[in-house]
């Protein structure tokens, strides 16, 4: 049997007068005339002016979802004050009373109306990073900006729904008798020490949850695992206190990111929390968490920021 070979195809047919460019040449040729890989990951100092530039649309993107978040509900924004204070409530039926928590610690209401304040900035931040890529696929995939504007302003919204629940905080304080005091001026670097590190997670999960979405599932349990090791409804001092546990586990305690954050902010606000309450360097450990996981949660999410919203 003869094997009858086909014969190759015709080359391509070239217009007169059109000049054939080499495909080795063509790379050169696009960055001579400043074309760029669309999506490419820009260098880290022009990343940050990007977003500098786009601050404007952070904030009103932050607004808007805080305006949008109770639209729905029949008392409005209300929520935003009620939500906090409901689960303070329960957490003192559960652990104030039922498991007596209160037993050593005074002040106890507003020790716990203060943990659980401040819990919920970071916990809802951190949660709000594994929806930041997903959440907003079309977006990303629509149109080009720097997509670390997607987690800055969610945790922005964030910070503006704990300022709006402050003001519920305070005057549950001055209920509980404690007055106004230079103290509270304190609260001002606890919370933008807290609000860094809370940003900078949020930044991680949201480059965590854009490769595997699986992780807004696991979030919850992580972060309700974290919450009962923070003492925001009991005190790590009356337990280092009780020496049932190692001193290791507690200094390990006390080292915790979010329980730093609350026992900051009870110091601040609390008068019966003074010094003796806070664990050793507070305040050190407090700004290098919040500096050390900003910056190496923003660096982390840069380097895959061509990879959001392929696939």
């Amino acid at each position: 049997m003869t094997t009858t070979l086909a014969p190759p195809p015709p080359p391509s047919p070239v217009a007169p007068g059109a000049t054939v460019v080499p495909a080795e040449n063509l790379g050169a040729l696009a960055r001579r005339h400043g074309l760029t890989v669309s999506g490419a990951r820009p260098p880290l100092g022009t990343y940050v002016r990007q977003l500098w530039s786009r601050r404007s649309f952070i904030a009103a993107f932050a607004t808007a979802r805080l305006t949008a978040q109770y639209s729905q509900a029949r008392l409005g924004q209300l929520w935003q004050l009620m939500t906090p204070l409901l689960n303070a409530a329960v957490y003192y039926l559960v652990f104030g009373v039922l498991m007596n928590a209160r037993h050593g610690v005074p002040d106890y209401v507003p020790f716990l109306i203060t943990g659980v304040f401040v819990w919920a900035f970071t916990a809802e931040t951190v949660m709000s990073g594994t929806r930041a890529i997903s959440g907003n696929l079309g977006l990303v995939r629509a149109l080009h900006f720097p997509r670390a504007s997607l987690p800055l302003s969610l945790a922005l919204q964030k910070f503006q729904q704990l300022l709006l629940s402050l003001a519920a905080l305070i005057l549950i304080l001055l209920c509980c008798g404690q007055r106004p005091a230079p103290s509270w001026l304190l609260a001002v670097p606890a919370l933008l020490f807290q609000a860094l590190f809370s940003t900078g997670l949020a930044l991680v999960t949201a480059r965590l949850a854009a490769r595997t979405p699986d992780i807004a599932q696991l979030m919850p349990f992580v972060l309700r695992t974290w919450m009962y090791a923070s003492g925001a409804m009991w005190s790590i001092q009356t337990l280092a206190r009780g020496g049932r546990f190692p001193e290791a586990v507690v200094l390990a305690l006390q080292c915790n990111p979010a329980a730093l954050s609350i026992d900051l902010m009870r110091f601040a606000l609390i008068d019966s929390h003074g010094a003796a309450q806070l664990p050793p360097h507070a305040w050190a450990l407090a700004a290098g968490w919040g500096v050390v996981v900003f910056t190496g949660g923003f660096l982390w999410f840069w380097q895959a920021e061509e990879t959001y919203g392929r696939g």
